[in-house]
């Protein structure tokens, strides 16, 4: 028999993705760690937000799956310091919550998280949104390697960005965001474009995802690079 999408997908790499499960429901857990192994994945949990620091230290996942309401320390408040972890600012972090209120979607991309999913959570979609993330983790970056462009140097190949030689660390997606707009200087992307390019048709996504992600670069590279087309969109400034 054929191995399934997430199963290829685990096994395309030369080791196990690993995956650190973080939720303070033993039963949620169990579910999650179950069919994560069941499809390849190397999996490890934490109770909380406290033990997710430590655990994910030790180790290092590629992908977390962390939940919101948990007691010591929030979901939220824990990406935000896995965050600021030198190990850790690549892993994909997975929001699971079982609040669907916007702020709540908005404050977990503002901390850092690069998806977001509602629970009651269904294995089958959670191990193809996973899948998905490992194929676009494993496609190298097509085209240009690095882009010189107003002061600014973005090396798509060591996902590093530089400002008049400084460098400047940015999350994931971020960069992604900052990397595809400067492509196309002076091209206008609205934001579901930008949606569906960063973050892909697998991931459900708010539109004002991307007004969050495009403040975070700011503040990092300078207002200048992004310009705001008002009702449309955003576009790198070359001048």
């Amino acid at each position: 028999m054929a191995a399934s999408a997430p199963a290829r997908a685990a096994s395309a790499k030369a080791t196990p993705y690993k995956i650190l499960v973080v939720d303070d429901d033993p039963d949620i857990v169990e579910l999650l760690e179950f069919n994560l192994k069941k499809e390849g994945y190397l999996t490890t949990s934490a109770s909380d937000g406290r033990q997710a620091l430590t655990v994910a230290q030790e180790f290092t996942p590629d992908i977390i799956l962390l939940d919101v309401m948990m007691p010591h320390l929030d979901g939220i408040a824990t990406c935000r310091l896995l965050r600021e972890q030198p190990r850790l600012k690549d892993t994909y972090i997975m929001i699971l919550t079982a609040r669907s209120e916007e702020f709540s979607e908005v404050a977990a991309f503002d901390a850092g998280a690069d998806d977001f999913i509602a629970k009651p959570i269904k294995p089958r979609a959670l191990l193809s949104r996973l899948a998905a993330v490992v194929r676009r983790d494993q496609d190298p970056h097509a085209g240009v390697e690095a882009i010189d462009i107003n002061g600014l140097r973005i090396d798509r190949t060591a996902f590093a960005v530089y400002q008049e030689g400084k460098k400047i660390t940015l999350p994931k997606k971020e960069f992604e965001l900052l990397a595809f707009l400067a492509a196309a200087p002076h091209k206008v992307f609205s934001r579901d474009e930008l949606l569906q390019n960063i973050w892909g048709n697998d991931v459900f996504v708010l539109a004002r995802t991307v007004d969050v992600h495009v403040r975070k670069v700011r503040e990092k590279v300078g207002d200048h690079h992004i310009q705001t087309i008002k009702g449309v969109g955003y576009k790198f400034n070359a001048d």
